[in-house]
């Protein structure tokens, strides 16, 4: 053992690290950090760095859902690179003309194969129940470890309960706001957006949903539902599906979503029917 780590000073909280990711009790040596918490710092530090510029493999993920049976389209956002989209996000939340040309040529299609007149269509008909849309967000590392096989719940879970799935689309250098334009050009009714979430130090592939009742450009966050933390370290693949279910289904049936629609999927009847009769600042009973 050296001269060095024999003067770190253990930190007697350190049986608590069992427990989180955090960093406490990390010790000491002398005034400063041991060298091995400070190089697994840096090195959680890197890691997050490359999970925001290193970038998607979007024929790698195109070819996984071609696999799982799901057409897919590959658009762009207005940020046309890396770096534009960093600084600029408000172009992150918008198609490029290209993008939504290509929306509109599917849209297209899907009515002539109906036999249906674009020109005739009602304002307020839907072509899809559900849109799925991926973006790179800021990790694409957690797009590329978790967004197919998400995808491949999700689509079996809306076939189960009857809804109709829009293709799927892949976004580059996209935000969550882009959705609800990918949505609204496709016509379809919902739509529920994977993202690649800002790393953390201790999480650099974690993957948030985002859901929308009635998508449309222009709508703030207030309108969305959000799942976040999918990752194996956070929250399964299976309990983020039972989520987003339970929050589709409700909003179909009650026209809304967003901070009027809560998650109640895990409360007991006996429980919901007390918290909405009990005032809760009276003592339990």
């Amino acid at each position: 053992m050296s001269e060095q780590e024999s003067s770190v000073i253990v930190n007697a909280w350190s049986n608590l690290r069992q427990f989180t990711d955090a960093r406490i009790a990390l010790g000491r040596a002398g005034t400063s950090v041991p060298t091995a918490a400070l190089l697994a710092f840096q090195l959680d530090h890197a890691r997050a760095r490359d999970a925001v510029h290193l970038p998607l493999d979007m024929a790698l993920l195109q070819r996984q859902l071609t696999s799982a049976g799901l057409e897919s389209l590959q658009v762009h956002s207005r940020a046309h690179n890396r770096l534009v989209y960093l600084q600029r996000p408000d172009w992150g939340r918008r198609l490029n003309a290209e993008s939504v040309s290509v929306l509109e040529q599917r849209v297209a299609a899907a009515l002539s194969a109906e036999g249906v007149d674009e020109g005739v269509l009602g304002a307020d008909e839907r072509l899809w129940d559900v849109a799925i849309v991926i973006v790179d967000g800021l990790s694409s590392q957690a797009v590329q470890a978790h967004s197919a096989a998400m995808v491949s719940r999700l689509a079996a879970a809306f076939d189960q309960s009857g809804l109709t799935l829009a293709p799927v689309v892949l976004v580059q250098q996209g935000r969550v706001a882009v959705g609800d334009e990918v949505a609204e050009v496709l016509r379809a009714r919902m739509v529920v957006l994977l993202v690649g979430e800002r790393p953390g130090l201790s999480s650099p592939d974690s993957l948030g949903i985002y859901f929308t009742y009635a998508p449309k450009v222009g709508l703030t966050d207030a309108a969305r539902n959000c799942i976040s933390n999918i990752r194996p370290a956070g929250l399964s693949y299976e309990q983020a599906c039972g989520k987003l279910m339970y929050l589709l289904l409700e909003a179909n049936r009650r026209g809304l979503s967003g901070v009027q629609l809560k998650d109640e999927s895990e409360v007991e009847p006996a429980q919901m029917l007390t918290s909405v009769n009990r005032n809760f600042l009276l003592p339990k009973e």
